[in-house]
């Protein structure tokens, strides 16, 4: 009886070891699934200044996601560089001394601390600005001085602080797209 019941146990034993096993590789799969659609790349310089500069990480995340899709090398038709995509212009103001000072050449938007860390400068630029994560979207993909006309004129915004509507085509399916995105990194983030 009672080599009966230890073999009893080692049989259940095993099954729930197989079982947790199982379990684990799931979880993993899933994960590899879920990053391979929404990547979790460039962790250290995303958490670092989102952090810095106030961002939520899924919105730093979901914009290079919908911007570059984690192509350090990204060139947009329009020159924009990089990972978060930012013209040559904007970042030229934003390295003055107006800004952070350190004046940096273009092709510096390739390296990706300096990208994130550019991207998340402005888009905090841009909260302190326009105070609304949607309307700051709005301003980094069609420009502020856009946004702050929308924001003046009462059919695409209600309040002259949050835009009711969005009259770039582009612009408006950058928003939901970016939205999209951060569903699924704030589902990532919390895992």
């Amino acid at each position: 009886m009672n080599k009966h019941m230890a073999r009893r146990g080692a049989v259940m034993s095993a099954i729930i070891l197989i079982s947790l096993c199982i379990g684990i590789l799931v979880g993993y799969v899933w994960n590899f699934l879920d990053n391979g659609t929404h990547p979790y790349r460039y962790y250290e310089h995303v958490t670092k200044y989102a952090e810095e500069y106030g961002i939520p990480e899924e919105l730093l995340y979901s914009v290079i996601k919908t911007e570059s899709n984690f192509n350090r090398y990204a060139r947009s038709r329009v020159g924009a560089i990089g990972l978060m995509q930012m013209m040559p212009k904007t970042f030229s103001w934003l390295t003055s001394s107006e800004h952070l000072g350190e004046h940096l050449p273009t092709f510096s938007l390739y390296t990706p601390a300096i990208s994130i860390r550019y991207g998340a400068y402005y888009l905090n630029y841009l909260y302190e600005r326009f105070g609304d994560w949607s309307t700051v979207l709005a301003a980094y993909n069609a420009g502020e001085g856009n946004v702050a006309k929308w924001l003046d004129d009462a059919e695409y915004s209600d309040d002259g602080k949050t835009l009711t509507d969005i009259p770039f085509p582009e612009t408006k399916a950058y928003v939901k797209k970016v939205d999209e995105a951060m569903k699924n990194y704030e589902n990532i983030i919390k895992k």
